[in-house]
């Protein structure tokens, strides 16, 4: 019997042959650390390197990864028939492909696969702001953001590039929370003008930046405009301003306005005072005025100076002085032009029942009509016993016979005439009147109105 052949086992060696697989990020390989963007190469055709005598399938070497086999032959062999290879990718790459392979019959891998670097995208611009990042946009890196001047980061302030291939965290964003600066004039005093209690004042607006854009949204002024009278005193002027984001800024100075004074003048004794403006500020005119029956001795009118003293010197109010040796009614009358009103009082004799009881009246009622500026003459009796009389000064028969022609008075029955400061006839009676309706027609038709004033301000002393 022929002796049977015995089986042979053919045992090919196979040399390790190391497959190059890339990296298939489609990034340009160098460390690089800024965010431009690189075309995506597409990967070299990887798998099993069959440069080398294959064992059976080719032995697997995946770049930037590891592969863990485990063969039927035991754990040296790692290329023989039947082996299964688990595929995995080191740190900062992601595995693209079967994540498992096994050898199979055809000498062939049942699958390929290969490690591409874990990047993010390139993380958009920040308006008003930049970032920095440590490895571009590699797993890892972190980029930093930061801030124009006057801006403020409102978010996160750093972000990292995480194994998912996202960012962590949420894009921040540079927000103007700084408000614009804002310096206003200096404050100032000023004198008042002349005559016044105010002054005009001028200033330049205030001067205005925003640390941010440089954009400002308005300025607003609280207070008078420049150039502006200001009343004496002190005045806060106040500006606000407001930048884009209506961040505010506010800043505020001070006009204070002084007036110069003169002493106050008191009035003379038997007269008063009429002042313009303040009365005693720098420009003030002061003018002595007497009462009814006085006359004024001095100057008349004061001035408030620059220096706050007073021109000229204080007058005095001497009583009025009746000259009756005069050569005419007219003559007579001028005396009392604008100083005084005049009742004439005519009668037939001085036992008339009418002229005794006017006169009665009257002398009741002094006060009242030194008040008014009232003085009275007396024409009584016939010729050649007529008197004629002022207080107790005597008229002349010619001056008499003048005033009677020239008011038109009789001799024969009682009669009175009203005349007012400038002589002119103003009110005829031809019965005795009380004193109290001559004053009401006095005040109600004659008062000038200095005289008015006058009597509102000193009141009634007949009261």
């Amino acid at each position: 019997m022929a002796q049977e052949a015995a089986p042979v086992l053919l045992v090919f060696l196979t040399r390790l042959v190391s497959s190059t697989w890339h990296e298939g990020s489609g990034y340009y390989t160098a460390e690089s650390h800024t965010n431009e963007v690189y075309v995506e190469e597409a990967p070299p055709e990887p798998a099993l390197d069959y440069r080398r005598v294959p064992q059976w399938c080719a032995t697997l070497n995946i770049h930037r990864g590891e592969a863990t086999c485990y063969s039927p032959q035991g754990g040296s062999y790692r290329s023989s028939l039947g082996t299964r290879c688990e595929l995995s990718c080191a740190r900062g790459y992601r595995l693209v492909g079967r994540s498992a392979v096994q050898c199979l019959p055809s000498r062939r891998w049942s699958g390929m696969a290969y490690c591409r670097q874990i990047r993010c995208h390139v993380l958009p611009a920040v308006l008003r702001g930049s970032y920095v990042c440590s490895a571009g946009v590699q797993m890892d890196s972190r980029c930093d953001y930061t801030c124009l001047p006057g801006y403020q980061l409102e978010g996160d302030r750093s972000r990292t590039c995480m194994e998912d291939g996202r960012w962590s965290g949420s894009e921040p964003i540079c927000v103007d929370v700084e408000p614009p600066k804002i310096h206003c004039p200096d404050s100032r005093e000023r004198i008042a003008e002349p005559g016044k209690l105010t002054a005009t004042v001028y200033w330049d607006p205030p001067r205005v930046k925003d640390s941010a854009d440089g954009v400002i949204k308005r300025v607003m002024l609280r207070g008078p405009e420049p150039g502006s009278e200001f009343p004496e005193g002190e005045h806060v002027i106040r500006y606000t301003t407001y930048d884009q984001a209506y961040n505010r800024a506010s800043c505020k100075f001070r006009i204070r306005v002084q007036v110069r004074r003169c002493p106050v003048l008191k009035p003379p004794q038997h007269g008063y005072l009429s002042c313009t403006s303040d009365g005693n500020n720098y420009g003030a005119t002061c003018e002595y005025l007497c009462d009814g029956g006085y006359e004024r001795q001095g100057t008349s009118l004061r001035v408030c100076q620059s220096t706050q003293q007073w021109t000229g010197s204080q007058p005095l109010c001497a009583p009025m002085q009746i000259n009756t040796a005069v050569n005419s009614a007219a003559s007579l009358l001028d005396q009392f032009y604008e100083k005084r009103r005049l009742l004439v009082i005519s009668a037939p004799d001085a036992a008339n029942r009418y002229y005794k009881m006017q006169i009665s009246m009257l002398q009741q009622a002094t006060c009242g009509l030194d008040l008014r500026h009232v003085t009275i003459i007396e024409l009584v009796g016939q010729p050649p016993h007529e008197v004629g009389r002022i207080r107790e000064h005597q008229l002349s028969v010619g001056i008499m016979e003048e005033l009677r022609q020239f008011l038109h008075l009789t001799r024969y029955h009682f009669n009175m005439v009203l005349l007012d400061k400038a002589g002119t006839d103003r009110e005829r009676y031809i019965l005795p009147i009380s004193p109290d309706e001559i004053f009401d027609f006095i005040d109600t038709y004659l008062l000038s109105e200095q005289e008015a004033a006058q009597r509102a301000q000193s009141g009634d002393p007949c009261d």
